[in-house]
Formats: structure tokens, C-alpha cells, sequence
């Protein structure tokens, strides 16, 4: 496996084949989610798909297929999407009387249903979610962060007041915080996206940014505020309690498979993947060691220890194979199962079992009558101590000092020089466009977001040296 300090890059991409997570196809940019990979998606859905729940949200399905007149409705959407828009120009052999594309997002199709659906205030708010792929025609492409067609969820509602509507918008910015830095242990900022980065239609777009352990950022989620900029394109219009046709705010949010692609980045490293113990598809893995002549006796221990491990809700499996121990041992690491249990006639004997730890290392021996309430244990500590490593790591990476360019680029060539990452600075920006693009022509740093509670305040621009208006986090980006 390629060392991280080596080519990150291509350390992923070995890491992403040796654990077997997918696989490539014959299609530009779209892969296969093997089994272990879809079952990181899974839970990153179970755990969101339930707060949607509570909170009140539906799921629902639209189609794929988009006419190309839906997107001449708003003008500012389709000009962001549009050099990314696959299409569909003919059926059964025949050309069709209108392109349709595949959909990058739902905006459009959703806005039509909704200005059928929605007639009065007693209509709203109107809370639907829904589980779907999409499609957007990559020039660059990388498993799971950026491919031609990729997994995701994306959220619609449509509200009678742009107070609700903002509220909601806020209120799925938590929820997606919530879950990536809970479940998937990752430690992100929250915050607003400046003009230039915000979705193509919104009014306001707020995300959620992550650090990678090459310094660079993943946009791990995003929910916009879009006023009434939908609506008024596809007609979406009440009749309120004073009796008066309004127009619905609608919001819209989304997350991706690319969370995947995020887990592996930042808890990853030279030995392979490092899971997190609520998203990991094996919570910990059971090997039995010692001569074959003294299995027999082993697995008598053994296989009522699996009964009780799986009964108390872990996810549990045992690797049985004729392979050496120590082979089993580093494929579960490379496959990043947060604990390994070996069990052998002499432990059999002590009334004792081994736990390995994936994040630390660290083995411990336990009696075999408290085995399973230490595994829970473990696995809560393992968890919690992946985040804060996640933690230390952004806070170590993460440049409160720099305010011109000049700093910055000082800053990229050290760290080149040194061999680490460059990491993310915080800076002041006077709110130009010009002045934001320069720092991207410069140095390939883009602006990630206007953080909500910024550990500094920056009082200067770090382009012109004017007075900022905004702090803003800016890194390199995937």
C-alpha cells in the first residue's frame, strides 16, 4: 500500500481496492458499491433517514428523467448545471420531441409536482426527502468523492413565510453536523458559502466543511435557502389566510456518497481503512489462534462467546479461514474493523479473551465473563477517541495567522518543502468577487464558508488589505 506522505492520492485509491469497497465499470466515472461499501452508505442512512423521520420529513421518489424545458424555468440553475447535464435524445429508435436530462438535482421536477400539489396555506409546510442517484458529467473523477452518478439524499420542502423556510434551512445544517460528526466521527465548520459558491437558484447556501488528512476540504453537506426563486419559476402559489395568493419558500438540501469517501480521508492511514464503530459494516472480528489439533477445544469457548457478543447488538463476525493468524490480523486492519478478539487454548484455559484496538493498537487481555460489556465499552471509547483525533488534527492544520497572500503562499511552499499538508486558513475577505477569485488564481485556495463561530475574527482582506466584511475559512478542495 502506497504511504500516505508518498502520493495521498494514490494511498486512497490503493486503500479503496485492497478493502474491496468497489469496483470500476465500463462507464466513464460510475462504479459498483461492493458489499462492505454499500453498508457504509446504509448506516450513513439509517442515521440520517431517522432524524429526517423525526422531524417530521417524508420520503418520496421522482423520476430521473427531466425535460429540458423544466430547467429554462430558472435561468441561474440551469447555467450551473448545465456543463455537467447528461441527456437523452432518443427512445425506441425514434428522436424524442424534448431532451431529457439526467437529473443533477430535483429542483425542477419537484418545483412542477409541488405547483400541482400545494393550493393552500392548509397544504404546508410540505416536508419531503428522497433516496435517489444523480448524475453530473465530471471531467476529473474519484471513487466515491466525485463520479458521474453517485448516491445521495436530497431534501425539498416548501414553507408559507421565509421565517419557517430559514429555520428549516438551519435546522438540516444541524441535523447533517449531527450525523458526520457523531457517527461518522468527523469533526466539520459550519457555515454560509460566499456568493460565488452558493447553489445555482439559492438565495442563501450554508454547508458543512471537512479536513481531510491531506489538508484539503470536502464539502460534506449543504442546505439552501432558495426563496422564492422556484417557486415563482414553476408557479408554486397558495391561497393564505388573509385570502391573498402567495408564493411558497422552498428550501432544498443534500448529502452524498462522498461522506464515504470523507470517512476513509480523514480516519485512514498507512495500514488502511479506520472505521468508526457506528458506521463500520463489522464491529469487531473474531479470530481463533493456536494449533489445529486444539481447535476443536477453542471453539467450544468460542462460539457461545459469538452467540453473546451478536445478542448484545454487536455487529460481530469471525474469520474461520485457513490462513495464519497473523494474516487475518492485518487484512481486519487494512479492513478497518474497530476491534479484533483472538482466542486461543491458553486463553480458553485463563478464562480470558484478547481485544486489539484499530485506532490505537493497544491490546488488552479480559476475562472471558466480562468480554462483552468491555467490547461495548471499547467501542463507545473508540469512537470518541477517533473523533478527537480528527479534532487535533484539523485544530494542528488549521492556520490562524495568515492574512496576505504573500503569507499564504510562504505558507503552501514551507509545507511543500516539508512534505506536510498546507492545511486550511482562516482570513478576512473584503466580499469582492475579485478579490476571491485572485486568491484561487494564486494559490488554488477557494472559500469553503463563512464559519457561524470562527475562532478568530479577521479585521483585514487578505487579498487587497482592505477591511474585511466576512472571515472565511479557504482551503484546497476535493
Amino acid at each position: 500500500m502506497t504511504p500516505q506522505s508518498e502520493d495521498f492520492s494514490r494511498w486512497y485509491l490503493d486503500t479503496i481496492r485492497k478493502a474491496d469497497l468497489m469496483d470500476y465499470t465500463p462507464v466513464r466515472g460510475c462504479i459498483v458499491f461492493k458489499p462492505d461499501g454499500f453498508e457504509l452508505w446504509e448506516h450513513i442512512q439509517e442515521a440520517m433517514d431517522k432524524r429526517f423521520k423525526e422531524t417530521g420529513h417524508r420520503n418520496a421518489y421522482f423520476p430521473m428523467l427531466i425535460p429540458e424545458s423544466f430547467f429554462q424555468k430558472e435561468k441561474e440553475h440551469i447555467e450551473g448545471f448545465n456543463p455537467e447535464l447528461p441527456w437523452v435524445t432518443e427512445a425506441g429508435g425514434e428522436p424524442l420531441e424534448e431532451k431529457l436530462a439526467l437529473r443533477p438535482t430535483s429542483e425542477t421536477i419537484i418545483g412542477h409536482m409541488y405547483s400541482q400539489w400545494i393550493q393552500s396555506y392548509r397544504d404546508l409546510p410540505v416536508l419531503i426527502n428522497q433516496w435517489a442517484n444523480v448524475f453530473r458529467w465530471e471531467k476529473r473523477t474519484m471513487p466515491f468523492l466525485r463520479t458521474s452518478e453517485f448516491l445521495w439524499q436530497e431534501g425539498h420542502t416548501a414553507h408559507a413565510t421565509e421565517e419557517e423556510a430559514r429555520q428549516e434551512t438551519m435546522q438540516m445544517l444541524e441535523i447533517y453536523r449531527e450525523v458526520v460528526e457523531e457517527v461518522l466521527a468527523i469533526p466539520v465548520w459550519k457555515g454560509q458559502k460566499t456568493p460565488s459558491e452558493r447553489f445555482a437558484g439559492a438565495v442563501d447556501t450554508y454547508s458543512i466543511e471537512a479536513m481531510m488528512k491531506d489538508g484539503k476540504a470536502v464539502q460534506a453537506g449543504t442546505s439552501h435557502y432558495l426563496g422564492e426563486n422556484f417557486s415563482r419559476g414553476f408557479e408554486i402559489k397558495f391561497l393564505d389566510r388573509d385570502n391573498q395568493f402567495k408564493y411558497v419558500h422552498t428550501t432544498s438540501w443534500g448529502s452524498s456518497t462522498r461522506l464515504i469517501g470523507s470517512l476513509i480521508m480523514v480516519h485512514g492511514d498507512d495500514r488502511g481503512l479506520a472505521l468508526p464503530p457506528r458506521v463500520a459494516p463489522i464491529q469487531l472480528v473474531m479470530i481463533p489462534v493456536g494449533p489445529a489439533k486444539l481447535q476443536a477445544k477453542v471453539m467450544e469457548t468460542f462460539d457461545p462467546l459469538f452467540d453473546a457478543i451478536k445478542q448484545a447488538g454487536v455487529r460481530v463476525k469471525t474469520d474461520l479461514r485457513e490462513e495464519t493468524p497473523g494474516w487475518k490480523f492485518n487484512e481486519w486492519e487494512m479492513r478497518g474493523v474497530p476491534i479484533r478478539l483472538e482466542l486461543g487454548p491458553r486463553d480458553v484455559d485463563n478464562n480470558q479473551v484478547i481485544l486489539a484496538r484499530r485506532d490505537t493498537g493497544e491490546k488488552i487481555t479480559v476475562a472471558l465473563d466480562q468480554a462483552v460489556d468491555t467490547i461495548k465499552q471499547l467501542l463507545v471509547d473508540i469512537q470518541n477517541n477517533m473523533f478527537q483525533k480528527a479534532l487535533a488534527f484539523r485544530d494542528a492544520h488549521s492556520h490562524l495567522d495568515v492574512d496576505s497572500l504573500d503569507q499564504l503562499n510562504e505558507l503552501i511552499s514551507r509545507t511543500e518543502q516539508e512534505g506536510q499538508p498546507s492545511g486550511w486558513v482562516l482570513a478576512g475577505w473584503c466580499g469582492t468577487n475579485e478579490c476571491e477569485a485572485k486568491v484561487k488564481e494564486e494559490t488554488k485556495f477557494t472559500s469553503r464558508n463563512i464559519p457561524f463561530e470562527p475562532p478568530a475574527v479577521k479585521e483585514t482582506c487578505i487579498c487587497c488589505g482592505q477591511a474585511a466584511k466576512q472571515t472565511v475559512w479557504f482551503a484546497r478542495a476535493y
